[in-house]
């Protein structure tokens, strides 16, 4: 006997078809992959509108044991392609094993809310194989990701993501076409590679001053980032009597270089 699989994780299943076929319709084929990985598929509301698409090959990785049972189940289709275990433990190579290192592959979901940050964080680490992600995730996570500078949303995440893809927030998800409602709203994103193929300035770098930035984000840069070490170059900047909510990624890959000055 196949029993719906119950809320885990922190996951509430989407119940609305027209939502689901939209969120898949956002799959572009940018970057120019034909593989696409489905993270939490659940009970599959999604992935019933991922494997009649002619143009991609669907994937999925699922951690709860009841939903992998039903997927197995209700799509036979996919199940020597459904890999049970945890997307943020996992590498490329254990839920695409036939695909060569360097083959492109896009994500889509309805991402857990309690992992949803850790998941862009992932993609930023394989961001040279996936040019495209959609995906659902908590609203006030999905216009993080997005905000542009300036608005109280935009933050660490913002600036890491949009270093290499650009980011667009598509639609807004009542609460009520889940199945358990959550207590918030959820937003869709869509998640696309920006051209860039180097950042202008040291990564690692780069990374320090964007999180001692915001850690202090109600700070004038010139005090959150004194931990750092200031270079006189830096000292002399306009950018230190901004905050870090002010910077463009751009002007943070300018203010690197300048915090990596020796004189």
């Amino acid at each position: 006997m196949y029993v719906k699989p119950k809320k885990a994780l922190g996951q509430h299943f989407l119940t609305d078809d027209t939502i689901a076929h939209d969120i898949a319709g956002l799959l572009s084929g940018h970057g120019g992959y034909t593989n696409v990985l489905e993270i939490g598929p659940g009970t599959g509301v999604l992935t019933k509108f991922l494997l009649p698409n002619p143009a991609f090959t669907t994937h999925a990785v699922e951690l709860d044991k009841e939903s992998v049972v039903y997927l197995n189940k209700h799509f036979p289709q996919l199940r020597d392609r459904l890999t049970e275990g945890d997307f943020l433990h996992l590498k490329p190579a254990d839920y695409l094993p036939n695909l060569p290192d360097s083959e492109p592959f896009a994500i889509a979901g309805n991402f857990p809310y309690n992992i949803s940050s850790q998941i862009f964080f992932t993609v930023l680490d394989y961001r040279d194989r996936i040019p495209e992600v959609v995906g659902m995730l908590q609203r006030e996570v999905a216009m993080r990701l997005a905000s542009p500078p300036g608005k109280k949303d935009y933050g660490i995440l913002s600036v890491f993501l949009q270093a290499w893809y650009d980011v667009k927030y598509e639609f807004t998800v009542p609460p009520h076409v889940f199945d358990p409602p959550p207590k918030v709203q959820s937003g869709v994103i869509s998640v696309r590679r920006n051209t860039r193929t180097d950042l202008g300035c040291n990564e690692r770098k780069f990374m320090q001053v964007v999180k001692y930035g915001f850690n202090q984000r109600r700070k004038t840069l010139r005090n959150a980032l004194k931990p750092l070490g200031i270079t006189e170059a830096a000292a002399t900047s306009a950018f230190m009597d901004k905050r870090a909510e002010q910077l463009s990624v751009e002007e943070f890959v300018q203010l690197t270089n300048l915090m990596s000055s020796a004189g």
